[in-house]
């Protein structure tokens, strides 16, 4: 149990508060910030400022240093303030969108647990935490409902991808109408729900210092549900999670099915959070246990069996097949003929990234920026590691970034390929949407990875790339084009998380500290010696 205990103080290793002690920040080894960078927009006077709040333009706050806010933010806090959700007079969350112009609501009037991830980081950074609080406990009320598909029963733990609040002005009442599924484009639950919950639960705590929240019986339940069902016993052999296409942010048929890297992300980092908050009581301590066992285990496979650099992609081209033993160097049995053509030419010498998935006899070559950006953040992604994808994305920003950040994911899939993968889904045709399109909301992971590596210049690069065209385009959902030069052909205007992700990627690089509530530094215990030709063992 000392193992046990010791991983547990996971939080007091990313304490932000040691950023406020140091003249210079270094959030990770063998790297520091862009001090000249930083010193030209009076960062390190804010660090030092008292409050805490950022200095933005809003009717909650004010200007407490010299930084001078693009004139964008305050239209971004009026639009982020008129998509409020209320349940007896109550903030309870932000719309998905409120695109008047569109004649179709579907289900756009909706709060998305994975969409208020931004809404809720901006409030936290504007010291507005009662939203985020109602939101956690709301969302938490809903988790303990019975939840059934058809006539199957899903698990206790599984938490709503979305609910909207009816109002009856005659009654005078309010009821939630929450949605695990049963409603979405193919009828799949939401796995990042349940991951997206406990970090926001973790982001709260570290923004607000208040433990109280996380400490009640409800949030205490709430976490052991979702961890109950994620660490579950089966047939796996791999300690990555198994999944149904559709299931997080890319919700449609996009080949993604077995182990997408935002999910394996998004799990690592939801387990790292709940080892932060979980009492140290008998059911607590029982599943720190599972967690640390877990850690180790899916620590070492991504890190070594997702891990794409050009040593790696090289060896892979000369794998060997049917290797049969506990010294095969090929684990899966990839067959090199399956690599695609476009990924020799997009691995430049210096960088890498962790790849889409890895199953038996299958790779998912594509770079995906959702669950390289949450590895970072998550220090998934060992400190060389993290510097790599960094490095990737500079040495191919036109594919990655483009004339609007960010690259969701890279190729696009076209052709026969888009008819067999797709199932000729016309919203995610190529360079669009899911497939290919540019995200401005990816804008603040972008910018928290940037800042955690000491590359601050990048996001800024990248927010100046936004500026552009955001608040004259009307905050669409997505851009569509290799470049990402053209509004989405089915885009909503004024779309949410587009907001919410610009304001927290300008907060986050105007304060810096902000960075504590979402990133974790590294853990000496789940960092493995890396040697690709042991085999793994559960």
């Amino acid at each position: 149990m000392e193992a046990v205990n010791s991983s547990s103080s996971i939080s007091e290793l990313d304490d932000i508060s040691r950023l406020l002690d140091r003249p210079r920040l270094n959030i990770e080894r063998k790297r520091s910030f862009d001090e000249r960078s930083f010193s030209e927009m009076g960062i390190f006077e804010t660090l030092n400022s008292p409050g805490g709040r950022s200095g933005w333009d809003t009717p909650v706050s004010s200007a407490r240093n010299s930084f001078e806010p693009h004139p964008m933010v305050a239209e971004a806090w009026d639009a982020l303030r008129r998509s409020l959700v209320y349940f007896r007079g109550q903030p309870v969350g932000t719309i998905a969108a409120y695109d008047h112009a569109s004649e179709e609501v579907l289900n756009y009037d909706q709060v998305f647990v994975r969409d208020f991830v931004p809404s809720a980081l901006a409030f936290l950074m504007n010291g507005e935490p009662d939203i985020v609080k109602n939101f956690l406990l709301k969302t938490i009320q809903i988790q303990g409902r019975e939840k059934k598909i058809d006539r199957f029963k899903l698990g206790e733990g599984a938490m709503p991808a979305s609910f909207k609040i009816l109002h009856d002005p005659i009654k005078k009442t309010d009821t939630v109408i929450a949605d695990f599924g049963e409603s979405a484009i193919g009828r799949v639950a939401p796995v990042d729900s349940g991951f997206w919950w406990i970090i926001l639960l973790r982001a709260y705590t570290k923004s607000t210092g208040d433990t109280s929240l996380a400490e009640t019986p409800e949030c205490q339940k709430g976490m052991r549900l979702i961890l109950s069902l994620c660490l579950s016993e089966g047939f796996d052999t791999f300690p990555t999670l198994l999944c149904a296409d559709g299931c997080s942010m890319v919700d449609r048929r996009m080949g993604v099915y077995g182990y997408p890297i935002e999910i394996q992300a998004l799990f690592f980092m939801a387990l790292r959070s709940a080892m932060s908050m979980l009492k140290h009581d008998t059911e607590g301590k029982e599943f720190m246990e599972r967690i640390v066992k877990r850690l180790h285990a899916l620590s070492f496979h991504m890190r070594s069996y997702f891990w794409l650099d050009f040593q790696q992609l090289n060896d892979i081209y000369r794998y060997k097949t049917e290797e049969y033993s506990h010294t095969a160097v090929n684990k899966f049995n990839v067959i090199p003929d399956s690599i695609p053509e476009w990924v020799f030419d997009f691995m430049p010498l210096r960088g890498g990234y962790f790849i889409g998935n890895v199953s038996p006899a299958r790779m998912d070559f594509r770079w995906f920026a959702l669950g390289n950006c949450v590895a970072i953040l998550a220090s998934l992604a060992t400190p060389e590691q993290s510097a790599a994808i960094m490095d990737l994305i500079e040495e191919r920003w036109e594919e990655l970034v483009g004339e609007m950040p960010v690259k969701i994911c890279h190729p696009a899939i076209e052709s026969h390929e888009w008819r067999i993968v797709t199932g000729c889904d016309p919203k995610n045709t190529r360079w669009s949407y899911h497939n290919g399109g540019s995200w401005p909301v990816l804008l603040w992971l972008l910018t928290a990875a940037c800042i955690k590596t000491g590359r601050p210049q990048i996001a800024r690069r990248a927010i100046d790339l936004a500026e552009a065209r955001l608040l004259k385009d009307g905050w669409p959902e997505y851009y569509d084009g290799k470049s990402g030069r053209f509004i989405g052909k089915q885009a909503r205007k004024y779309q949410t998380w587009s907001i919410a992700g610009y304001l927290v990627a300008k907060m986050m690089l105007e304060d810096p500290s902000h960075l504590g509530m979402i990133s974790l530094e590294e853990d000496k215990q789940t960092k493995p010696v890396i040697k690709r030709s042991y085999s793994w063992t559960c």
